[in-house]
C-alpha cells in the first residue's frame, strides 16, 4: 500500500472513530433525557440541553474532516461506499442528539403539572428499547456484520407499538384538564424516541448498503418519514 493510500485508511479509521463516540453521546443523551423527564429533574433534563452543543460540534467537524479527506484523496469502491456512509451517518447522529434535546425540553414545559404513572411508564420502556437499537447498529457498523444490522428493524417491532399506544392512553386523561395539559406533549416524546428508533434501523440500513453495495430500506409498514 502506498503511503497517501495508507494515510487516507488512517483518516478513514479516525472517522469512524469519532462517529462511534458521537453515537454515544447521543445514546447517552436520549437515556439522560427520558430519565429526566420520567424523574422530574429539570437540572438533569437543562444538562441534556447543554450537552447537545458537544455533539453539534462533533458533527461539525466530522463534516469539515469527510471534506478535506474527500478533496485531497480519490476513494474506489468499498472506500467510496464508507465516505458516503459515514456522511449519512453523521447527519443522523447529530439528529438523535436534537431528539434528546426535545424530550428534555418538555421536562421544563409541564414542572409542576400532575402526572400519569402508564404513561410514563410507556416513555421508560421505549427509553429502554431504543438506546440497545442505537448500540446494536453501531456494533453492526463498526464490525461490518449483516447480520447484526438485520437485528435491529426487529428490536423496533416493539418501539411503535408503544408509540401507537400513547394516543390511547391520553385519551384516557381527557377528564381531567390539568393532566390532559401535562400528557399532550407526551405525544412529541413518544415521537421522539420512535424516530430515534427509526434514526437507528437507518442506520443499519447504510451498514447493508456499505457491506452489500445495494441499498433497501428495511421494512417499517407503521413509520412515516423516518429519514
Amino acid at each position: 500500500m502506498t503511503q497517501p493510500r495508507r494515510h487516507f485508511h488512517q483518516e478513514l479509521e479516525r472517522l469512524v472513530e469519532r462517529l462511534v463516540f458521537m453515537a454515544d453521546l447521543a445514546e447517552r443523551a436520549v437515556g439522560k433525557a427520558v430519565l429526566a423527564l420520567v424523574s422530574g429533574d429539570t437540572a438533569l433534563a437543562d444538562e441534556v440541553v447543554a450537552e447537545d452543543q458537544a455533539i453539534d460540534d462533533l458533527y461539525m467537524a466530522i463534516h469539515q474532516e469527510w471534506l478535506e479527506t474527500m478533496a485531497l484523496q480519490t476513494p474506489v469502491a468499498i472506500d467510496l461506499r464508507l465516505m458516503s456512509v459515514i456522511l449519512h451517518l453523521d447527519v443522523t447522529l447529530e439528529r438523535m442528539g436534537d431528539q434528546a434535546t426535545n424530550v428534555a425540553k418538555v421536562v421544563r414545559a409541564i414542572e409542576g403539572l400532575p402526572r400519569e404513572p402508564m404513561i410514563l411508564e410507556h416513555v421508560r420502556e421505549m427509553g429502554d428499547l431504543v438506546g440497545p437499537m442505537v448500540s446494536t447498529a453501531m456494533d453492526a457498523f463498526v464490525q461490518r456484520d449483516l447480520n447484526v444490522a438485520l437485528r435491529v428493524p426487529e428490536m423496533d417491532e416493539p418501539v411503535n407499538r408503544l408509540n401507537r399506544s400513547m394516543a390511547r392512553e391520553i385519551a384516557n386523561c381527557g377528564r381531567d384538564l390539568d393532566l390532559l395539559e401535562w400528557a399532550v406533549p407526551m405525544l412529541m416524546v413518544a415521537r421522539a424516541l420512535e424516530r430515534v428508533g427509526d434514526q437507528a434501523v437507518d442506520i443499519a440500513e447504510q451498514v447493508a448498503f456499505l457491506i452489500t453495495g445495494e441499498f433497501q430500506e428495511f421494512t417499517r409498514p407503521d413509520t412515516d418519514d423516518a429519514h
